[in-house]
């Protein structure tokens, strides 16, 4: 074997040995880590404001569809998430809370980007015993493509009734502060 290959195999082994290392210790600081999932770090962000609601279709369970046109008419809380994003499921109660208490005047509406759909929705849904929060479904990911593909969830955006931007979130927020239920009154007035 001639020196550079070996020198390469070598550097291979050393690599591939140092990332099975059994320490408790991490491998390197965790400053620049992302936020704990159970931190509800998201802020709103008004950068968007103005922007239409995206044209898109979503399912409940039981196959019923809705058109997100459809909502017009009713300011909207619209929360993309996950039943594999620990930061919405973090979230999820402090949103059913939300949506029993603007019950009539705000639109919540949680739609899982769950590629199994039901399968992962449902179990989801009954485990927790939300009261207020709709089972939509978008399977074919078709809002996390409107927002841009990489789209961060959980992912919030409050439209007023003209299916107008408001704002929006990107992480977990606490729903059930004042400074949310502030907020989310802001689409009333608009």
């Amino acid at each position: 074997m001639s020196r550079s290959p070996l020198l390469l195999t070598c550097a291979l082994a050393f690599l591939v040995g140092a990332c099975d290392r059994e320490s408790a210790q991490p491998a390197q600081p965790q400053e620049s880590a992302a936020p704990d999932p159970g931190e509800l770090a998201g802020t709103i962000d008004r950068s968007f404001a103005g922007q239409p609601m995206p044209p898109a279709t979503v399912s409940d369970p039981s196959g019923t569809t809705m058109a997100l046109a459809e909502t017009k008419g009713k300011p909207v809380l619209m929360n993309l998430w996950a039943t594999w994003c620990a930061p919405c499921v973090k979230e999820m109660p402090l949103l059913d809370d939300l949506a029993g208490d603007v019950e009539g005047d705000v639109r919540v509406l949680t739609i899982s980007e769950d590629l199994k759909g039901a399968e992962a929705v449902k179990p989801f849904f009954t485990e927790n015993g939300f009261a207020h929060l709709p089972m939509w479904m978008d399977q074919k990911n078709d809002l996390a493509i409107a927002f841009g593909g990489g789209t961060v969830l959980p992912l919030t955006v409050l439209y007023d009734a003209e299916g107008k931007e408001v704002w929006r979130v990107i992480g977990a927020y606490d729903w059930g502060s004042e400074e949310a239920r502030t907020a989310v009154k802001e689409a009333l007035a608009s």
